[in-house]
């Protein structure tokens, strides 16, 4: 699911990029899982992946070193080193509810884009599916703790996960998040009956 979700967000980009060899950067960029599929979807675009963890960056680099050059800049996603208006887009992927503060992270992505620039969220949200809902929760909060602990040897890590999820702005809350910080064009599309759920918005003209 995660590999579809992360060829949708590149795609759905793609269609809103200006023709030409556009810039993109994918904040909160963990080990480069989305920055490479951004570099393999948009072939003419320019991706920057930025992220405060050094060890994930150094992985991604790795990762990516065979199949394009993609830089990957240590940052942090509420003071990004970067000059406003820099960016044609900006993605950030299962890292926004991570932040400290969401809405400093949205008004970052929001300050790097251009006028008229894209943005895309995707992260982890409400299932919808009355019935669907609780099989999830049930799967999320009890059953994934259990064996990606057992699996991992670090429990707390799949604890952490429901947890940081529950706590998150809903698909609706987050939409007006996005537009009190200034995005307008706001809309969202649930992804796997609300598992997840990606985000866009615009950066006014």
């Amino acid at each position: 699911m995660d590999k579809r979700w992360r060829r949708l967000v590149a795609e759905t980009l793609k269609q809103d990029l200006p023709p030409g060899k556009s810039r993109i950067l994918d904040v909160a960029c963990g080990t480069g899982d989305l920055s490479l599929t951004l570099f393999e979807t948009n072939g003419g675009a320019s991706i920057i992946g930025s992220d405060f963890c050094r060890p994930m960056l150094e992985i991604a680099a790795r990762k990516t070193s065979t199949r394009g050059a993609i830089p990957f800049v240590e940052g942090d996603a509420l003071k990004l080193p970067f000059l406003t208006g820099s960016f044609d887009a900006a993605t950030i992927a299962f890292g926004l509810r991570n932040l400290a503060n969401v809405e400093g992270g949205l008004a970052e992505l929001l300050r790097v884009l251009r006028p008229g620039g894209r943005v895309a969220v995707l992260e982890f949200s409400q299932p919808v599916i009355p019935g669907f809902n609780f099989l999830f929760r049930l799967y999320f909060t009890k059953l994934l703790p259990l064996v990606g602990g057992l699996v991992s040897g670090s429990r707390h890590a799949y604890e952490y996960l429901p947890n940081s999820v529950s706590r998150f702005p809903n698909q609706e809350k987050l939409s007006n998040l996005m537009r009190q910080v200034g995005f307008d064009e706001v809309r969202y599309r649930n992804l796997t009956g609300g598992v997840a759920a990606l985000h866009l918005g615009r950066r006014p003209s």
